[in-house]
């Protein structure tokens, strides 16, 4: 396992956390190389360097979230970001409950 630079943290996931990130990153890639765009042309893009790109696409966790934002920005997927925790089943169920408690 690769150890982490000194100045990055080192964020622990769940495993099952820490692959829905890759495969977050792994469809970040595929959705550069549908649109034949290099990793040098994605990071001018989007202000971060080759390497925070291939990172990105790697689904790594001590990369900030405004830098997956960034890079989305860059290949023109901005705003699948609005598909985060879009359909929240779970809390509308919870939500429900508590309104039909009141309601007796």
């Amino acid at each position: 396992m690769k150890r982490a630079a000194p100045n990055q943290k080192k964020i622990l996931l769940a495993p099952k956390t820490a692959k829905i990130l890759e495969t977050v990153g792994e469809q970040i890639r595929l959705a550069r190389l549908r649109r034949k765009l290099s990793v040098a042309l994605v990071a001018e893009r989007a202000g971060v360097s080759r390497q925070t790109v291939w990172k990105v696409e790697k689904g790594n966790s001590s990369v900030a979230i405004g830098i997956y934002a960034k890079v989305l920005a860059a290949i023109g997927l901005q705003e699948d970001l609005l598909l985060l925790a879009k359909d929240d089943v779970l809390g509308r169920v919870l939500q429900d409950a508590a309104l039909d408690r009141y309601k007796k």
